[in-house]
């Protein structure tokens, strides 16, 4: 029976990576262990940041719609706590889209909760 080598998916594999490391620098994008060991951490960076993202646009929301608020005599905490009474189904991110986007909308907004 003749040798089997499993070549084709072997180098397949290795293939598989060296196209998700190209562009890295060096031995990184041409030598199958760094760029196994650079790639994985890699992955393990995206996987982290697309949660980090998350919080980051949250952080970003909240600053603008303070600013905006600040802006019409208001701070962040009354205006939040002044949506939630009132019963007003608006999130931050509109909330902030809203402020930078259309200011006099958003003060609008901020004067029918204080009323």
């Amino acid at each position: 029976m003749p040798r089997s080598t499993n070549a084709v998916a072997s180098r397949l594999r290795r293939k598989k990576i060296l196209k998700k490391a190209k562009g890295y620098w060096g031995a990184r994008s041409r030598l199958i262990a760094t760029a196994r060991q650079t790639v994985d951490k890699a992955g393990q960076y995206a996987y982290r940041d697309r949660r980090v993202r998350k919080r980051e646009m949250r952080r970003l929301w909240i600053i603008r719609i303070n600013a905006a608020c600040r802006a019409n005599g208001t701070t962040y905490s009354t205006f939040m706590h002044g949506l939630q009474a009132k019963g007003f189904d608006l999130d931050r991110r509109m909330l902030a889209d809203i402020a930078a986007q259309d200011p006099e909308s958003f003060a609008v907004i901020v004067q029918s909760v204080q009323a």
